[in-house]
């Protein structure tokens, strides 16, 4: 019986491990054993990262609309609480836009918020 070394097939699947690993430090880019533990690292943190990226991103429009409220004089729970009970159905990020790109539809926003709790 012949022995198998696994021969195209393996080099197969280390260069496909290499790719992936292109750009890592050290031996993580050139030491097969090495590389494979960092992309495993690598993928395990990019699952995680995408849930995060959701947070972050929302926390940024959070503090856009807290700076933008704030230069109005109204607080941001405020701003928030008199749009809900004004039942104007805008998310974070549309706020957040208005706020950048179209002050005076923001201003709108916050006289509807203040209305509305009064």
């Amino acid at each position: 019986m012949a022995r198998v070394s696994f021969g195209v097939a393996r080099h197969r699947k280390q260069k496909r491990i290499l790719k992936k690993a292109r750009g890592f430090f050290g031996a993580a880019s050139r030491q097969y054993r090495t590389a494979k533990q960092s992309i495993i690292r690598a993928e395990a943190y990019a699952t995680r990262d995408r849930r995060v990226r959701k947070r972050i991103i929302r926390r940024l429009w959070i503090t856009r609309i807290s700076a933008a409220c704030g230069q109005q004089g109204i607080s941001y729970s405020r701003f928030i609480h008199g749009l809900k009970c004004a039942k104007v159905d805008l998310d974070r990020k549309m706020i957040s836009d208005l706020a950048i790109r179209n002050h005076e539809a923001f201003v709108a926003l916050v006289g509807i918020a203040r209305g509305a709790i009064s």
